[in-house]
Order: C-alpha cells, then sequence, then structure tokens
C-alpha cells in the first residue's frame, strides 16, 4: 500500500468562548486531513488547538510534510513519525513541527487501522473496549457559582459520573474553596470531581489551599503550577494527599521521562498533539506503565480513547465537544463510560457537509 495523495482543509467550528480560547473568541480553527492510498482507502486527522495567530503556519508545515511522504507505505508509522522529526526538527519536537506531525500520525494509524480492518485500539493492545470518561470543557474559570451549580447539574443529569471544573483565578484562598464547596455540594458524593488549576498558581498557593481540598475527595489536582518547575511539582506531590495530574504542555516523550523520574506527578497526562500523535503517546503510556502509574488523556477524544482503551495504565478519557462537529457521530456515553467503535481505524467519519460549511476560504 502507498500513499497517492493528500487534501487539507482549514475549517473554524463554533464554541462557547471562554478564559481558556487562547484569544480564539467562540471560534476552534482546524486543519483536516486526508490521505489516499493507492488500495483506495483514505485515512482522516486533524491538527489544531494553536493560536490563530499560528494557523497558516500550522496549515503549510503540515502540507510541507505531507509532500515528503506520498510514495511511502503508511503502514510504516514508526517510520514515517521518525523521518517527518527529524527532517522537519532536526529531532528536536515543540511547536508546530510536533503537532504537524501529531495529525500526520494519527491519519497513518486510521489507515492502518482501516487496512487491517481492525479499530486502532486493539491493534494498539485492546485491553478493553469501554473506558471511564469525566466532561470537560464545560465549568470555566469565569463562571460564578450560580453557574457552576447550574452546569454541573446540567451534566449529571445527561449521565457523566465525573467532571473537571476550574479553579485558580479568584483573589484569596476563601474564594477559591468556595467554588469547591459548592460543586461538591451540588454534585453529591457520588460524582468524581477533579480541578484543573492551568499554571495558575505558585507553590506555597498550591500547597496552602490543597491541603483544604483534601476534605473535598477530588480525584485529581492538575497544573497548579508551571509546568517546567519539575522540583516545584515534586514538592506539591508530596505535601499533598490529593494525587497531582500534569504533563499535557509538555512536547515530545523526553520530559514524562523527568516528570516520572523526579515523581513530580502521580497521574501522567499526555497530549496528543503535543506528543507527537499515537505513536508516541503510547511510548508515555508504557513509560508511565513501568513507574507504576496510570496515564489519562487530554483533548481529541474521538482519537485518544483508543489510546486510553489500549494500556491496562489507561485511567480516564477527557470528553471534550469542541472537535465532535468535525464528525457524523460522537463518542457514545454509557453509564459514564464511552463506549469503543467497531469499525476499522478511528471509526469516525468527517461529515463533509458541515466541513464545507465551516471552511475558511
Amino acid at each position: 500500500m502507498k500513499i497517492v495523495s493528500y487534501e487539507t482543509k482549514v475549517v473554524a467550528l463554533p464554541r462557547e468562548e471562554g478564559p481558556l480560547t487562547g484569544g480564539m473568541g467562540n471560534k476552534a480553527e482546524f486543519v483536516v486531513i486526508k490521505i489516499n492510498t493507492d488500495q483506495g482507502l483514505t485515512g482522516i486527522s486533524y491538527a489544531g488547538f494553536a493560536s490563530h495567530l499560528m494557523l497558516a503556519a500550522l496549515h503549510q508545515a503540515i502540507v510541507s510534510m505531507l509532500d515528503t511522504i506520498v510514495g511511502m507505505d503508511p503502514r510504516r508509522v514508526e517510520m514515517i513519525n521518525t523521518y517527518l522529526r527529524d527532517l522537519a526538527g532536526g529531532g528536536a519536537p515543540a511547536g508546530l513541527v510536533t503537532r504537524s506531525i501529531s495529525a500526520i500520525d494519527v491519519a497513518l494509524w486510521d489507515l492502518k487501522g482501516k487496512h487491517a480492518e481492525e479499530p486502532i485500539y486493539r491493534l494498539l493492545g485492546g485491553y478493553r473496549s469501554t473506558v471511564p470518561s469525566y466532561a470537560s470543557g464545560y465549568l470555566w474559570r469565569n463562571y460564578d457559582l450560580k453557574q457552576l451549580e447550574s452546569t454541573s447539574h446540567r451534566l449529571v443529569s445527561e449521565g457523566f459520573k465525573a467532571m473537571k471544573f476550574r479553579m485558580g483565578g479568584e483573589d484569596s484562598k476563601a474564594k477559591e474553596l468556595e467554588r469547591v464547596r459548592v460543586m461538591r455540594e451540588t454534585v453529591g458524593e457520588e460524582i468524581t470531581l477533579m480541578v484543573d488549576i492551568n499554571q495558575g498558581w505558585d507553590i506555597n498557593t498550591s500547597i496552602a489551599i490543597g491541603r483544604e481540598l483534601a476534605s473535598y475527595d477530588l480525584f485529581w489536582l492538575e497544573d497548579p503550577i508551571n509546568h517546567q518547575d519539575f522540583e516545584g511539582m515534586a514538592r506539591i506531590a508530596d505535601a499533598l494527599d490529593t494525587p497531582i495530574a500534569a504533563g499535557e504542555y509538555h512536547y515530545g516523550i523526553e520530559p514524562f521521562r523527568t516528570q516520572v523520574e523526579r515523581r513530580s506527578i502521580d497521574i501522567v497526562m499526555v497530549d496528543l498533539l503535543r506528543v507527537g500523535g499515537i505513536t508516541q503517546w503510547m511510548k508515555v503510556a508504557h513509560m508511565a506503565e513501568s513507574f507504576n502509574l496510570p496515564v489519562v488523556s487530554h483533548l481529541a477524544t474521538e482519537v485518544l480513547i483508543h489510546c486510553v482503551a489500549a494500556c491496562s495504565n489507561g485511567l480516564t478519557v477527557e470528553h471534550m465537544p469542541w472537535t465532535f462537529e468535525l464528525f457524523t457521530s460522537d463518542p457514545k456515553l454509557v453509564d459514564g463510560e464511552l463506549v469503543l467503535p467497531n469499525s476499522p481505524g478511528l471509526g469516525v467519519e468527517f461529515d463533509e457537509a458541515k466541513l464545507s460549511h465551516y471552511e475558511i476560504q
């Protein structure tokens, strides 16, 4: 099987405007990819979650890399991933280089699955066919207490058994703790709660507030400080009973070795587009397993459901709806778990009508 051509398109999907949308307002912009083969199979993927300023550069980087792999066998995912990293980044995994390679890698895995007539999660290991999931992208830092209460109540009614909300934006310890109190009282003791700080605290604040969070039985405290402060994260993790989750901001696989060796985190969170695609994501998952640590996803729900389901230390999948409009179907939530598709590859297909509607000319 050989790659014979490719197609790309830039689309802007509607989404709720919040404090973490990177200045992109109420739109989420993506570069969608199709890779075609001589056997009539097409692999699909997307790149995104970057600022609007970098969108044109991201698109061009993807096109330039796709040009170089025409004629190659798409099933050789490890070879192509390494080839592109060496060619485009000189071996340095960062920025648009890795985001572009990651998107291409996913399309190759989609092709690999379609050629084998198997869903990706079974090719990767097939540990289980459903995975726990938590609602994300709904409970933002700029929400007041009434918004937190009404939104979390709605999510419970929709069948979610776990959800994540944001802290780190208040001007006092008391106000920060009031947010978690409202959340816990609203959803009850049976619902799993996670808190994401998005690097909004310093070390002392994290420890001081974190110690009081223990009474609210949080599943994890995510990214309390700058992601590059490995020693600071280790201090926080050692001081608190609540598990620390982090890793989404790192590019490539190397920073994860530093995190786990220094015991900076308890739960390894890996971003698909920053790590280098499915190929590299699974390497981090196995690395985490060797340290007896669980691994969780970040964004890209329809892709990372396969990765988390494939490995024995996969813990939960972030249910993030920002990309769902790209596809003809959404991940299916049953009793708090996402059900893996049985169809080959990713198990989803682009909604061509919506892609045309949202295309940026």
